[in-house]
């Protein structure tokens, strides 16, 4: 086989990297700063369902998403990275456990804001009035469909997202019943999930038994996470005990408490931010079947 893999690629690749140029062309047009910060860190988010691959005593970022809320509290009003995240155990044909992400983080904005962006950056990344996937043609120039959870639920799985919150079955249905109705005709901003899937999302102050997150479908497949970011520190460490209780329980690695992030939370203004895949992204605008064929390599391939 040889450097097979690699050499058909190369129309995906350069498509790829046009792809990228036009979202830093955005980010720059609209005065945000590009910033890195480390791959490897001390302490990653305590969440119970992603998990962090060990690196000489610390951890490969599952997201860069607490570095750049300190620089978000130092002063930073709008950044932007696109990097390398690692997530252990995930892989299949929409999974890479190394992967490309872009965060954008924008102070003094919500979550509306921020949808309103997202739906810019990405017509703005495809450059088209409409793309293919999967023969079916989805429209990116008019409104993009918004829908409450709870409405997603009643619509698409037949029953309310607080019962089956109740009956333990919130996340078989939203994998099996609405996310493959999710982003067919036109992308879809999902929004307001139950407080109990907030994570880092402050809650919504109109009605507190949601939170302020949206999730963006295109074809069936989620795209971006985001969040009006909770920045009371007594709430938002309650939530980490809570995650590292869980994650203890499934027998998971124990992470340090993230101090200095919960330390500079006092600091940080009221703010939205949104982590965006930018393989998944790939693959959807260039109608791919797996997201081995938008990526220069995958881990077998090394």
């Amino acid at each position: 086989m040889g450097s097979w893999p690699l050499a058909r690629r190369r129309q995906a690749l350069v498509e790829r990297g046009a792809i990228f140029s036009r979202i830093r062309e955005f980010f720059q047009g609209k005065g945000y700063l590009e910033v890195e910060t480390p791959f490897r860190i001390p302490a990653p988010a305590p969440e119970a369902q992603i998990d962090a691959i060990p690196a000489s005593g610390w951890f490969l970022q599952t997201s860069p998403e607490l570095c750049m809320k300190r620089m978000l509290a130092a002063g930073y009003p709008r950044i932007f990275q696109i990097c390398r995240c690692w997530r252990d155990g995930e892989r299949g044909a929409r999974h890479l456990s190394e992967f490309t992400m872009l965060e954008w983080y924008r102070a003094e904005a919500d979550y509306l804001v921020l949808m309103e962006e997202t739906e810019a950056l990405v017509k703005h990344a495809a450059a088209a009035d409409s793309i293919s996937y999967r023969a079916e043609r989805i429209e990116l120039s008019g409104p993009w469909e918004r829908i409450t959870v709870a409405d997603a639920f009643l619509r698409h799985a037949g029953t309310s997202m607080w019962q089956a919150l109740a009956e333990g079955t919130f996340d078989e249905l939203m994998v099996e019943r609405i996310e493959p109705n999710l982003g067919l005709a036109r992308p879809t901003f999902i929004y307001d999930y139950p407080a109990s899937c907030s994570a880092l999302a402050r809650l919504k102050p109109s009605d507190p038994t949601v939170a302020e997150r949206f999730e963006l479908y295109i074809g069936g497949l989620e795209i971006a996470n985001a969040f009006s970011e909770l920045i009371d520190p007594v709430e938002q460490r309650a939530r980490f005990v809570a995650e590292a209780a869980e994650r203890a329980a499934q027998g998971k690695t124990a992470y340090p408490m993230p101090e200095k992030f919960l330390a500079a939370l006092d600091e940080m203004p009221e703010a939205a931010g949104i982590a965006l895949g930018l393989d998944r992204l790939v693959m959807v605008l260039l109608d791919a079947a797996s997201i081995d064929d938008v990526v220069a390599f995958t881990t077998e391939e090394l």
